[in-house]
């Protein structure tokens, strides 16, 4: 069924899922200065998914998990990340919070999806590099690892710098450390382990159905270029200048 709808138009329906849960989400958020703050790098992300559908069309594939690490980014906007009722609802099902269940002291959503967030995105990630930068073999695994490490690190940093200057109860919310000092560290290591998965997923069934997966990895580890850079990368660019 899939097959037959154009990825432009998946991508349409997709969107249109998320606004209406967007919309949802939008009627009294428990604090609505911080649903704002937490929906700004989303319809930026919809911007460029929208402005660059006709020259880098995702795979439908990657374009299902972006929406669904977003609906899940959604459910976090409106209650705050560390607010979010998970147990009340699950004892409403079961009679025993999630929590009990599992062991768990404190509200986890947001761990949950900083681990989504590589295990999500780390496929779309993979699909960007392989297309733009080539990246094949060992390094069309890795680029995506370490990509979902910075930018879990530099989200950080911008959540850190966003509560500094916000300030007050709405910084302490948009944060949602908790009282954990290891908050930071934490979500990084679980955004990295979510893309480490993702990328042992991806590799294990193209070890299946790519018949040149030995060589691929193979040849990702071969000198591509012989010379050493620095310095004599320099001097050949200064001689080809003057030549030319």
């Amino acid at each position: 069924m899939l097959e037959n709808i154009s990825h432009k138009k998946y991508l349409a329906i997709l969107t249109g899922l998320l606004l209406v849960e967007a919309s949802i989400v939008a009627i009294n958020p428990l604090y609505p200065e911080d649903w704002l703050l937490e929906n700004v790098l989303p319809v930026i992300f919809l911007a460029y998914l929208w402005g660059t559908v006709n020259r880098l069309t995702m795979s439908k594939v990657s374009y299902t998990l972006i929406f669904a690490f977003l609906a899940f980014h959604e459910i976090g906007s409106h209650y705050t990340y560390a607010e979010v009722p998970y147990d009340a609802w699950f004892k409403s099902l079961t009679g025993m919070t999630f929590n009990e269940l599992v062991g768990w002291e404190r509200n986890n959503f947001d761990r949950v999806v900083h681990f989504l967030y590589g295990l999500l995105l780390g496929y779309p990630i993979r699909e960007l590099y392989f297309r733009i930068a080539d990246a094949k073999g060992f390094w069309g695994y890795f680029m995506p690892l370490e990509f979902t490490m910075a930018t879990s690190m530099l989200y950080e940093l911008i959540e850190w710098g966003a509560a500094l200057v916000v300030g007050g109860d709405l910084g302490m919310a948009y944060l949602g450390t908790q009282g954990d000092v290891w908050d930071a560290h934490k979500d990084m290591a679980l955004a990295s382990a979510g893309a480490l998965m993702a990328m042992m997923i991806t590799a294990s069934i193209n070890y299946r159905v790519q018949s040149d997966f030995a060589r691929e990895w193979s040849d990702s580890f071969r000198l591509k270029h012989k010379h050493p850079m620095g310095e004599d990368e320099y001097r050949r660019l200064v001689s080809r200048k003057n030549n030319g």
